[in-house]
């Protein structure tokens, strides 16, 4: 295939200058935004409410519009679902990203306004290829294709109204995705919006077998599946056997680090370079823009105002959020977004920590609700991701997946973390990996290491081998099976950890 590389590098090269002139301006690109999506709510539901049209400053939204969750806007969303327009965006919202972790169970439906697919999404993959292009001057990327590992539609929506479409992010994005960008990307849209995952998976392999893949983008747990089963097939050692064109893996959704091992078993790691992207169902928010730093930069202008809460002050987040030019270096907050799909004030459950201001970088710190603090330790997903990784540095252990949960003192007992780990490549000694991961754990957390002091209050971990396939099962025992969902690493209860186990009880 001709290398069209050098004909779109110059239409990338603007967006990267745009970066850079954000340096010492954050405020004023910020607020640019903010007025900009305020000037889009006067004729809705939610700015009749929330008096828009008496919003004049930073001030007054803080005053006027109240931070919200996704039960807050529940009714709100239905309505649009319904078919209602000027809601909580002006017109009338035809397309919905279906996503999980409300605190009732049920599913969240996330507007995907025409707006926020051509001011955001779009336009957040626009950047990531321009930063990538920026950061390695020999790519090739357009001398193949694209392999986007994406969702479907599957949703749990009864009575949709006629071309309203519920379905995962990934979904409504290739649906809508310019024809244009079809000549460079695999697999075709019906094989990309399949449902079944058992049977999407072949059609994928089939599909992507004798392509020329330059680069791929996705969950990196997901992906990897996909990649072992085109190892498989092509009877090949390596990922680079079959596509030796492949130069970049841009992945999100979950931590890179606990598969870094193995992704450079699967490939010619001197071909491959890795790109962190942050785009959730809410909005696309940040991208690594160096090569030697996983830290993201954040997208400042592409229709999306930022506050952040310091987690001492989640009790309180609409007195605490404070805007993007007044975070702290090394700190984390709760993020909260104003955006192009009539997100207000809305708190997304993610956690962030600042790793520079000016330029704005931050790195993703785990979720709000996925985290344990059953013992005051405080263990956030970042840290259980990096104690993993290095767990299994020292002992040569890989890991397929893992979660953890508390398990409490019954009188004759201390309490513990308990870990489900399913393995790759499992420690020749799995205690001495407990050990390991236990004393990692404690050097990325300070209080769970003041916990564990002297085993007076709290035991170390504990480890459980969870059978092949277990995670996978788990997920489709609740109908989420398939290439962007992810299963949760920490949970502060044991209700996730029960169900598997329950699974493997099944077995015996």
């Amino acid at each position: 295939m001709f290398d069209f590389t050098p004909f779109a590098r110059p239409l990338f090269a603007p967006r990267v200058r745009a970066s850079h002139s954000w340096l010492g301006r954050t405020r004023e690109v910020q607020m640019r935004q903010l007025e900009f999506l305020l000037s889009r709510c006067t004729s809705t539901a939610v700015g009749e409410r929330c008096n828009v049209r008496s919003v004049k400053s930073y001030d007054d939204f803080r005053k006027n519009f109240p931070v919200v969750t996704y039960e807050d806007i529940r009714d709100d969303v239905m309505r649009m679902v319904m078919g209602e327009k000027d809601i909580l965006w002006r017109g009338r919202c035809r397309r919905f990203a279906q996503s999980s972790g409300t605190s009732d169970g049920k599913s969240k439906y996330i507007p995907v306004t025409d707006d926020s697919l051509t001011l955001n999404h779009y336009a957040g993959g626009r950047d990531v290829v321009a930063h990538y292009l920026h950061l390695n001057p020999s790519s090739r990327i357009f001398s193949g294709k694209s392999f986007i590992l994406g969702g479907s539609y599957a949703n749990e929506v009864s009575h949709l109204p006629a071309g309203v479409m519920v379905g995962d992010l990934s979904a409504n994005l290739i649906d809508r995705i310019n024809p244009v960008a079809n000549l460079f990307r695999i697999p075709s849209k019906d094989i990309a919006l399949m449902s079944d995952w058992h049977e999407k998976l072949p059609a994928l392999v089939k599909a992507s077998l004798h392509s020329n893949v330059t680069n791929i983008s996705g969950v990196p747990s997901w992906f990897m599946t996909v990649i072992r089963e085109v190892i498989e097939a092509a009877g090949a050692e390596t990922i680079h056997d079959v596509w030796p064109g492949l130069e970049v893996f841009f992945h999100g959704g979950i931590s890179f680090e606990p598969y870094r091992e193995q992704y450079a078993r699967l490939t010619d790691t001197s071909k491959m370079h890795y790109l962190e992207t942050y785009n959730a169902s809410e909005g696309f928010f940040a991208v690594q823009s160096s090569l030697d730093s996983t830290a993201m930069l954040l997208l400042l202008d592409i229709g999306v105002f930022y506050e952040f809460v310091p987690l001492d002050s989640l009790g309180n987040p609409g007195e605490a959020a404070v805007p993007a030019w007044e975070l702290e270096p090394g700190k984390t907050y709760a993020l909260i977004i104003s955006s192009c799909n009539g997100l207000w004030r809305y708190m997304i459950g993610d956690t962030v920590t600042v790793e520079s201001v000016d330029p704005l970088k931050i790195s993703i710190a785990g979720r709000t609700k996925h985290f344990i603090n059953a013992f005051g330790e405080e263990v956030m997903v970042h840290n259980s991701d990096a104690a993993i990784a290095r767990a299994c540095d020292l002992t040569g252990a890989s890991v397929l997946n893992y979660t953890a949960a508390p398990v409490y003192d019954d009188g004759g007992h201390r309490g513990h973390h308990q870990w489900l780990i399913e393995w790759e490549t499992p420690p020749s000694d799995k205690e001495a990996f407990a050990d390991a991961l236990d004393d990692a754990l404690q050097s990325v957390n300070s209080d769970y290491q003041a916990k564990r002091s002297g085993n007076i209050f709290l035991d170390r971990l504990s480890v459980d081998d969870a059978p092949s396939g277990l995670f996978d099962r788990w997920l489709e025992s609740t109908g989420k099976l398939g290439g962007q969902r992810k299963v949760p690493r920490l949970c502060n209860d044991r209700h996730i950890i029960e169900q598997m186990l329950a699974l493997i009880n099944n077995d015996k």
